[in-house]
């Protein structure tokens, strides 16, 4: 019974450092794909199997990044509680964890399609080799940005079995946009690289330059995401979920300041989850009313 308990505590531990609550950030955008390439409510099956295949991606690459980081994250006030570097889990049994959630991702992935199958080992690597870019480069942020924009990618492959343009806008809007917020986010760790030679862009720039290429990135992204309302002859609903998703970025963006960056997790915790799924909402009803 206790190592039962034990068990649950240490999941616990890790699903609390690897935040599983923010798979929203690009799920929504896996999904919108998915209803894009049914051209409405894909089936039960493969809907469960994408869900599976986010899940296990998102959470292996997260716990990977988490494992990859611990000597850093322990130097680091703002993460030093952290499971590893805080003593509380050993790398061991975060390496466990990770071996099983690609292994999750690579058995949805067999069962959507033999294309996803063979590709999801690419996923993997990319995956991975994020976890190490912030050694060398300040395009960490279009890394990890990538490493999100295979999920609208892979699950257009999982309805269509085939690539076509559509689903590369998305795709690219995605990558936009979560390097765009990454580039937010790493603002409060400027020092933290400075010491620890580790690349950014708000390392490279000032903190007011980082917040001007974010608010670049984001309106590239919201371009992006006209070109599937073209290529797809989608309707008002669509573009109306568009306008919203514009107007939750402007919001974001005001609420973080170069002399002020005391709302930086609401912006971007709370913002970008509800500029995703507030887009997969007026998306996925405009392809079931005009079905």
């Amino acid at each position: 019974m206790g190592s039962i308990k034990n068990f649950f505590a240490k999941l616990g531990l890790i699903f609390r450092d690897i935040k599983l609550a923010h798979s929203l950030f690009a799920l929504p955008f896996a999904l919108l794909a998915a209803f894009l390439a049914a051209n409405g409510f894909p089936s039960l099956g493969k809907f469960f199997w994408i869900l599976v295949a986010m899940v296990g991606a998102r959470s292996g690459a997260m716990a990977m990044n988490r494992l990859a980081d611990a000597s850093f994250d322990a130097r680091n006030p703002r993460t030093a509680a952290r499971a590893i570097p805080s003593g509380k889990l050993r790398k061991a049994e975060m390496a466990a964890f990770i071996i099983v959630s690609f292994a999750l991702l690579v058995l949805a992935a067999a069962m959507l399609n033999r294309l996803c199958l063979y590709l999801s080992p690419v996923a993997i690597a990319w995956m991975c080799f994020y976890s190490l870019t912030k050694r060398f480069t300040a395009l960490s942020h279009f890394v990890l940005g990538m490493s999100l924009a295979i999920a609208p990618m892979g699950a257009w492959l999982a309805i269509k079995g085939g690539f076509e343009l559509s689903p590369f806008f998305i795709s690219a809007a995605v990558l936009l946009w979560v390097a765009g917020f990454d580039i937010l986010y790493s603002i409060q760790d400027i020092d933290i690289d400075q010491r620890e030679a580790l690349h950014s862009i708000p390392r490279v720039f000032s903190v007011r330059a980082s917040l001007w290429i974010s608010r670049g990135l984001h309106f590239l992204s919201v371009l992006l995401l006209t070109g599937p309302y073209f290529l797809l002859h989608l309707g008002p609903v669509y573009l109306a979920g568009l306008f919203v998703a514009a107007a939750l970025f402007i919001w974001e963006h005001h609420l973080v300041k170069p002399d002020d960056l005391s709302k930086l997790n609401i912006a971007f915790f709370n913002m970008n989850g509800w500029i995703s799924v507030t887009f997969f909402i007026f998306g996925a009803i405009d392809i079931l009313v005009r079905r």
